[in-house]
């Protein structure tokens, strides 16, 4: 939905009725995550994606019928291995996709959402995609956290907040239960797929609600202004980090050496680090690398990040020698052998590279793989679906139950 919303805006704001088909689950090696979205425009423009091709096709084609229907439909695309011919996913996977139309009249809250989504604002909105009753179909409910705690890194005090349109699934006490639901999914940064019972029974099924989330971009620290940095911070911005370079000397923490960073500051790492824990900006996503192979920096700092509650990846460079060196200074700092275990060092994937791209691309690789669970291993060598549903899980006993003829891989 981020990547098509500037054109769906521009066509809302004009006041034409738009398409729009939006991946709701997936099932085995699916191409494209919950939350994928393709657009079709009122003179049959097309922006966005729902399988990198496979199907695209058929959801243009039930997309452009959606802009003068006015029911909403829930499609499931698989593998075909009777026709040949039949739309399905050559990749072998499965997935649900939800079609319906909008415009300022089905969708009044869009123009607020973007505004949210601009300036950094926490949001999330939760769309019935199945229901008995067809009129149920296609209501949104938009979840905002109420006082910050929710997702503390991300509401921050950028920009005023806007007037917004009173969203509602179509009753106090349910709009009450979901939002609490959906405040969980928000915290986590994931989209998901609830299953509620038809008036909205938490332990009943027939009600399904697809929940799309936006945060801000999770953040990438890398501490110490290092050729190294300068190739991670490119790579970082890449996977769509917001990156921070800080190091304690001016004269190479510069936007000059660092111009893909998003902020560089001048600061001892271990000062700048608590700062940013005491305001709040430090969060489970957070990646903290250091690259400064210098004790009087790394040292400190890392006493500071491995004490903070849970961030995504604590990593340290440096040579086994630097790291035996590194973890007695961290034990003689009082730091718990539960907290040292918490330090990737030396920190990246066995790629045997040497440049200081090679080393970022090493780096981002064991991160990556850490967030998602990931073994390293190469595809080949494994089993099973290449890709899981990480996007659409939330340990919850509310997450939608798969149609029993689909194998999920959750």
């Amino acid at each position: 939905m981020r990547d098509v919303l500037p054109q769906l805006l521009s066509w809302w704001h004009a006041g034409e009725v738009v398409g729009v088909g939006t991946v709701v689950a997936t099932f085995g090696s699916a191409p494209l995550p919950p939350g994928a979205t393709m657009i079709v425009g009122p003179d049959g423009t097309s922006v966005g994606s729902v399988s990198g091709g496979c199907v695209e096709g058929a959801v243009y084609d039930l997309a452009s019928a959606a802009v003068n229907s006015r029911t909403p439909v829930l499609v499931r695309y698989g593998i075909s291995e009777e026709d040949a011919l039949a739309v399905g996913l050559t990749c072998g996977g499965t997935l649900d996709v939800f079609v319906d139309r909008v415009s300022r009249q089905t969708y009044p809250e869009l123009d607020t959402i973007a505004a949210d989504i601009e300036v950094g604002r926490a949001v999330a909105v939760a769309t019935v995609i199945e229901h008995p009753n067809p009129a149920r179909l296609g209501r949104r409910l938009v979840v905002r956290p109420s006082d910050g705690t929710a997702d503390r890194a991300n509401t921050g005090s950028k920009g005023a907040t806007p007037a917004r349109t009173v969203s509602t699934l179509g009753s106090t006490r349910l709009d009450g239960m979901v939002r609490d639901d959906v405040l969980s999914i928000l915290a986590a940064g994931h989209n998901a797929t609830l299953s509620y019972g038809p008036n909205g029974d938490r332990s009943g099924e027939g009600m399904r609600l697809f929940v799309w989330t936006c945060v801000s971009r999770p953040r990438l620290i890398v501490f110490g202004a290092t050729d190294f940095a300068t190739a991670l911070t490119r790579v970082g911005g890449l996977l769509g980090y917001h990156v921070t370079v800080c190091d304690a000397r001016p004269v190479f923490a510069t936007k000059t050496r660092f111009p893909q960073a998003d902020e560089v500051v001048v600061d001892w790492p271990h000062r700048y680090l608590r700062r940013e824990r005491d305001a709040g900006r430090i969060d489970p996503r957070t990646v903290i690398t250091i690259l400064t192979h210098d004790p009087k920096f790394d040292v400190p700092v890392l006493t500071e990040a491995l004490r903070l509650p849970e961030v995504a990846y604590i990593g340290a460079m440096g040579s086994r020698k630097t790291n035996t060196d590194r973890l007695a200074r961290l034990r003689e700092a009082g730091l718990a052998a539960s907290q040292v275990s918490r330090l990737h060092s030396p920190l990246g994937l066995d790629l045997r590279g040497r440049t200081p791209e090679e080393t970022a691309i090493s780096v981002a690789a064991e991160f990556i793989a850490t967030r998602c669970g990931g073994t390293g291993r190469p595809l080949r060598d494994l089993t099973g679906p290449i890709h899981s549903l990480e996007t659409n899980r939330l340990e919850s006993p509310r997450l939608h139950k798969f149609h029993e003829n689909v194998e999920p891989t959750l």
